[in-house]
């Protein structure tokens, strides 16, 4: 999102569906729409107290999501296994609190297979420091996948040995 949003008491309060509207965007990102996550994150963030700038956010989540909704996910058979990470860190990108977010995408045979992205816990005191907390995170989701890579590659094999 190129705009930063704030949260402010002062500001008039949105009587729109804003509840019900992120809860479906969570629904796509989660099930679908691995390209919305930071986005429908940073909106999430306003849950409390929505405002219409935010509204204006999450409409505008909407109009993307109208205008591509001919693209998808699809895993071409290869070769090889390619299996990538990549990581990335806004640094004081809050303008409350001045924390940074971290995300994550891991692709596999050219598609992705997981993705997040967090606010991290602490104020970070540089640009670096936010990297090594972003990588930090993708490293712990990009273990576990390998594992469960791993697992099943040996169940496979296994399940050809005995066939």
């Amino acid at each position: 999102m190129s705009s930063r949003l704030v949260s402010s008491d002062a500001a008039t309060k949105v009587d729109a569906p804003f509840r019900e509207a992120v809860g479906a965007l969570m629904h796509l990102t989660t099930a679908t729409r691995p390209d919305t996550a930071f986005a429908v994150g940073y909106v999430l963030r306003f849950m409390k107290n929505p405002q219409e700038e935010h509204w204006v956010a999450v409409k505008r989540i909407f109009r993307y999501l109208q205008g591509t909704k001919m693209h998808g996910i699809c895993y071409k058979p290869k070769a090889k296994i390619d299996f990538r990470g990549y990581s990335d860190a806004d640094w004081a990108g809050d303008l409350a609190d001045r924390k940074s977010t971290s995300g994550y995408v891991f692709m596999l045979l050219g598609a992705p297979v997981s993705w997040g992205s967090k606010k991290q816990p602490g104020v970070s005191l540089s640009t670096s420091e936010a990297e090594y907390i972003a990588l930090s995170l993708a490293i712990q989701e990009g273990k576990w996948i390998h594992r469960l890579l791993c697992e099943n590659m040996m169940a496979a094999n296994d399940k050809d040995r005995t066939s």
